[in-house]
């Protein structure tokens, strides 16, 4: 897993095999009308890739400018969905994921997560709960980042 921290004492985990690679953040170019957690699209070796500032999505705050302060690129498996025209969008999108403190990794097999307790609709994407000799560490379900409608409008159709 790869660990991040979102404000300074709320730790999460990435499934490293939705991994592609983490970049130092890079300039945005704006996407008008996206929610504030989508501050815009970068480009990553010819393919134009939106990016998700995570703080902001799960703390309603913006990343904080360190030099720990990075972009992982995951690979997002999404269905096919359909658009009105009848084209059929195809996953895997590549999504690039803004969280600070991106320094660590931990290995842990997935039967010592534990699930909460407590569901919130509203955050499908966070998952379960391990801890440590530091604290607890949630995990992301990248695959639950984004709502159908959010899939549909980043998802492009392939070139023809």
């Amino acid at each position: 897993m790869l660990l991040f921290y979102i404000g300074d004492d709320d730790r999460y985990a990435l499934d490293t095999k939705r991994v592609i690679e983490v970049v130092p953040t890079v300039t945005l170019q704006k996407l008008h009308g996206a929610p504030e957690y989508i501050p815009g699209l970068f480009n990553y070796r010819g393919h134009l890739v939106p990016a998700i500032d995570l703080c902001q999505m799960i703390q309603g705050k913006p990343a904080r400018a360190y030099l720990s302060t990075r972009i992982v690129l995951v690979n997002c498996e999404l269905p096919d969905t359909t658009e009105s025209n009848g084209d059929i969008l195809h996953g895997p999108l590549i999504l690039g994921l803004i969280a600070e403190r991106m320094t660590e990794t931990l290995k842990k097999p997935e039967t010592e997560f534990l699930s909460p307790s407590l569901k919130v609709d509203s955050t499908p994407y966070l998952g379960e709960i391990i801890t440590d000799d530091r604290g607890m560490i949630q995990f992301l379900r990248v695959e639950h980042l984004l709502s159908e409608t959010q899939k549909t409008y980043l998802l492009l159709p392939p070139a023809k």
